[in-house]
C-alpha cells in the first residue's frame, strides 16, 4: 500500500499548492491501469480513449443547450464560457449582471483548478487506499472484496465420483451385479473395490469404487436376473475424476475479486468457512437545502427531495454500508457538527457545492482545515462537484451538486472510483459502444448522457451494443436516467453517428 499512500500525499500536496492533481503515466502497472479499448480511472495518459469526436451535429431529438448550462453556472456563482467578443465602449449595451462574488479564502489558500472528467476519476481513485481487511463467515461475506487470493484448499473434486445416476462397471459387458444396497452420496468410508465383469448401482456425487472404468447411465442399462445389460458406454464415461476443476493450491480467484454468490460457492467448495476480505465503506449521506421537503406534494415554492431517497440506495449498489441519511438544511453548525462527528469511511452530501448565499460545505469544509482535491470537473451536468479529504484520518467528503442528474454524474465520477479503492477493487471501466445517432458534445466539457445500451445487441462495436441517447437529461431531471442502462460519455465536440462512444454503466438494483 506504499504506494498508493505515497500518491495520497502527493494529492494532498498539489491541492495544498494550487496545482493540478497528477494524471496517470503511461504505462502504469496496477490497479490504475485499464485493459486495451476501454477506458477507467487509470489517467490520461496511460490509457486508450476509443471515442472519435463526430461531427457534432445535434440528435434528433431536443437536449439541454449549452445556453442553459452556462445560465446555471451563472447562477450559481461559476462564469460561463463566453461564446461572444466582448462589446466595446463604442457599442454599448445593457450592462450584464454581476457576478456572485466566491466566498473570501484564507490569505494561503489558493483555488484548486477544475479537473477534466478522466482525471476527477484518477484522484479520486488514487486517493483512497483499502480499508484493513477482516475475516467474515461465508454467509456473511456477500458483496465484500477478497483481500488475498482465493486458493484451493483442496483438490476438486476430492476424490472420482460418478456424474450420474446409474451402474458402476467393470470392463465390458453384460455384467454381473455385485451384492450390497448401492453406493450413495456421502456415504463414509471406502467402497468395496469393483471385480472384473461387475456392476454396482451408484448414485450421482458417489464415491467411485476403485477397478471401475465407466458409470453407465440409468436410462441405458436393465437389470434382470442378477446381471446387468445395456449400451457400452466409453471408457471413463460419467466418472469425474479427482481434481478435474483444480488441484490443490491453486488459485480460484484473484485479490481484488467482489463476492458474488457463485464466488461463496467456489470458496464453500474449496474448503473454506471464512475469508479475509476488505470491509464494505461506510457511507454517510448528508442532505442539504431549506427548500427541500420529505413528504407530500410540492408547495410554497419548496420542491420534493430527490436527492435523499436515492443516494443511498445509489452508494449500496456500488458497494457501500449507508449508515444513515441526515437532512441538515443549511444550517451551517448542523452541517459541521454532522461531518466533525461522523464515524462512516466516505461523507456524501448533496447540494450546497456553490456559491451561494447558504451554500456551507466549502467554508464549512475550510473551517475544518480540509484538503480540497477536487474542487470541479469540466464535465455537464455535475461540474461544481467537490472532493475534500478531512485532516485527522483522512475521511474523504464527495460533494454533489444539487441536481439530481448532476448528483448522478457526481456519483459515479467521484463516489464510485473512492468505494472501489476503499473496497481494494480494480478501478471502475467504461465499455465500448456504436453511437445510435450523432451526440452533440459541449465546446471543451466532457457531457454525461443517458442512453438506453443492451448489451450485445448486434452493434457493430464489437457486439457491445448501439448507444440511443434519451430525451429529458437536463441537470434537474431523473425521467431520463431513471430509463437509461448507461450514461454516454461524450467528449469536446461530439460524437458522429455509427462512431464508438464510450458507456459508462449504472449499478445494478
Amino acid at each position: 500500500m506504499g504506494g498508493r499512500e505515497g500518491l495520497r500525499r502527493g494529492l494532498r500536496e498539489d491541492a495544498r499548492r494550487g496545482s493540478r492533481a497528477p494524471t496517470a503515466r503511461p504505462g502504469r502497472a496496477g490497479p490504475g491501469r485499464a485493459e486495451p479499448g476501454r477506458t477507467g480511472p487509470g489517467g490520461e495518459g496511460g490509457v486508450r480513449r476509443d471515442v472519435t469526436r463526430g461531427s457534432g451535429r445535434q440528435g434528433r431529438a431536443p437536449r439541454m443547450t449549452d445556453e442553459f448550462d452556462d445560465a446555471l453556472a451563472l447562477a450559481n456563482g461559476h462564469r460561463p464560457h463566453e461564446r461572444h467578443p466582448r462589446r466595446t465602449q463604442e457599442h454599448p449595451t445593457t450592462p450584464a449582471a454581476p457576478v456572485i462574488p466566491d466566498p473570501p479564502r484564507a490569505p494561503d489558500e489558493r483555488p484548486v483548478p477544475p479537473h477534466t472528467w478522466e482525471s476527477a476519476r484518477t484522484v479520486a481513485y488514487r486517493s483512497a487506499v483499502p480499508l484493513t481487511p477482516r475475516r467474515l463467515p461465508l454467509d456473511r461475506a456477500l458483496g465484500h472484496t477478497l483481500a488475498a487470493p482465493l486458493t484451493a484448499l483442496t483438490d476438486l473434486p476430492a476424490f472420482d465420483t460418478a456424474a450420474m445416476d446409474g451402474w458402476a462397471v467393470n470392463g465390458p459387458g453384460p455384467w454381473e451385479l455385485a451384492g450390497g444396497p448401492g453406493l450413495l452420496a456421502g456415504a463414509p468410508g471406502h467402497p468395496t473395490r469393483l471385480g472384473d465383469g461387475q456392476a454396482l448401482r451408484i448414485a450421482t456425487g458417489a464415491r467411485v469404487p476403485e477397478g471401475t472404468t465407466a458409470v453407465v447411465r440409468a436410462e441405458n442399462a436393465s437389470a434382470r436376473g442378477g446381471r446387468l445389460s445395456g449400451r457400452l458406454p466409453r471408457l471413463g464415461a460419467d466418472i469425474r475424476p479427482r481434481a478435474q476443476e483444480c488441484r490443490s493450491g491453486a488459485e480460484l480467484l484473484p485479490s481484488g475479486t467482489r463476492l458474488t454468490p457463485a464466488a461463496l460457492g467456489l470458496a464453500a467448495a474449496a474448503g473454506y468457512d471464512e475469508l479475509a476480505v476488505h470491509p464494505l465503506p461506510r457511507a454517510e449521506v448528508l442532505v442539504l437545502g431549506d427548500e427541500l421537503l420529505h413528504h407530500g406534494l410540492p408547495h410554497d415554492g419548496r420542491i420534493r427531495d430527490a436527492l435523499g431517497p436515492m443516494t443511498g440506495p445509489w452508494l449500496a449498489a456500488l458497494g457501500a454500508e449507508v449508515l444513515v441519511t441526515r437532512r441538515l438544511g443549511d444550517d451551517a453548525d448542523a452541517l459541521r457538527e454532522a461531518v466533525e462527528t461522523s464515524r462512516a469511511d466516505l461523507i456524501v452530501t448533496t447540494g450546497g457545492t456553490a456559491a451561494g448565499p447558504v451554500d456551507h460545505l466549502r467554508s464549512t469544509l475550510r473551517a475544518l482545515h480540509a484538503t480540497t482535491l477536487i474542487s470541479g470537473v469540466t464535465v455537464r451536468p455535475g461540474h461544481p462537484m467537490l472532493l475534500a479529504e478531512l485532516p485527522e484520518h483522512g475521511t474523504p467528503v464527495v460533494g454533489l451538486p444539487g441536481n439530481p442528474l448532476a448528483a448522478v454524474a457526481g456519483l459515479l465520477t467521484l463516489a464510485a472510483p473512492l468505494l472501489h479503492a476503499l473496497s481494494g477493487r480494480m478501478p471502475p471501466v467504461t465499455r465500448t459502444a456504436t453511437a445510435g445517432e450523432a451526440f452533440g458534445g459541449h465546446r471543451t466539457d466532457t457531457h454525461l448522457v443517458p442512453v438506453r445500451c443492451p448489451a450485445g445487441d448486434g452493434g457493430s462495436g464489437g457486439g457491445a451494443g448501439v448507444a440511443v441517447p434519451l430525451n429529458y437529461a437536463g441537470p434537474a431531471m431523473l425521467r431520463g436516467i431513471a430509463a437509461a442502462s448507461a450514461l454516454a460519455v461524450v467528449p469536446p465536440g461530439g460524437v458522429a453517428h455509427h462512431d464508438p462512444v464510450q458507456l459508462l454503466e449504472l449499478p445494478p438494483a
